[in-house]
């Protein structure tokens, strides 16, 4: 599933073809979507939010989320069943295996832009004050929840916790605030070195713990399937501290 830094890769993509104030030509594909209400409407904004991808219109917002394997092309496409193809100043925008909605009127109403790990506005506190009200979760599921931390996903997951030395099934309510803020920290943090080895092609050369079998101090890594949703992790039981 494409995370927060990935998503900011395809804003840069978009915003370098200067379509703002531009008007969308031609609107098709098989997603859930009116496309006649698109076509017409003119560019206002390119943004993101975690793991959505916004193209802002007038009064309109489409959002897509390219879930566990959307992709994209500009100018190219593909046999696999188009969701959504945009024409927007004779440039082409083919989105593939993704969710496409529509979002009516003011953006800032649909969306915290606190809780986007990578935003400017991004808000520690709130974060901290979200884990504590749920403080009966594992930090496993508080860093995939994308109210807490939006953009952050499995590999920026097991990557921060490794960092924080936490083991993924510690319980909220047994970690001290101070290692809740040092966990929070390095997730943001690791997003924006995430960002910085993507560009570079570097990313799955910088993993310490993600698909690996031995830490960095040598020690075996565990596979595990915990949380809500079962999701990977992988843990050093000898760096990483089961607070629980």
């Amino acid at each position: 599933m494409p995370e927060g830094p990935s998503l900011l890769i395809l804003k840069e993509k978009i915003k370098a073809l200067k379509l703002e104030g531009h008007t969308v030509e031609a609107a098709s594909g098989n997603a859930d979507v009116d496309m006649d209400r698109l076509p017409g409407k003119k560019v206002t904004g390119i943004k993101t939010w975690g793991k959505h991808f916004l193209i802002c219109l007038e009064n309109l917002t489409i959002r897509i989320h390219l879930m566990m394997f959307g992709t994209y092309l500009i100018n190219e496409s593909k046999k696999t069943p188009l969701k959504l193809r945009l024409v927007i100043n004779d440039t082409e925008i083919n989105f593939y295996t993704c969710v496409v909605k529509l979002i009516e009127g003011d953006l800032d109403l649909a969306y915290d832009w606190a809780a986007d790990i990578m935003a400017d506005q991004w808000d520690l506190a709130a974060a901290i004050k979200k884990m504590k009200a749920e403080d009966q979760n594992l930090i496993c599921d508080a860093l995939l929840d994308q109210d807490i931390f939006s953009g952050v996903g499995n590999i920026i997951k097991n990557e921060a916790l490794y960092r924080a030395r936490v083991h993924p099934i510690s319980k909220i309510s047994d970690l001290p605030t101070k290692k809740l803020k040092e966990i929070a920290n390095e997730a943001r943090d690791y997003s924006f070195d995430f960002l910085k080895w993507r560009k570079a092609g570097t990313l799955s050369k910088h993993w310490e713990v993600y698909s690996k079998k031995i830490c960095p101090l040598g020690h075996k890594i565990e596979k595990i399937n915990v949380g809500k949703n079962k999701r990977s992790s992988f843990v050093c039981p000898v760096c990483q501290k089961n607070y629980s």
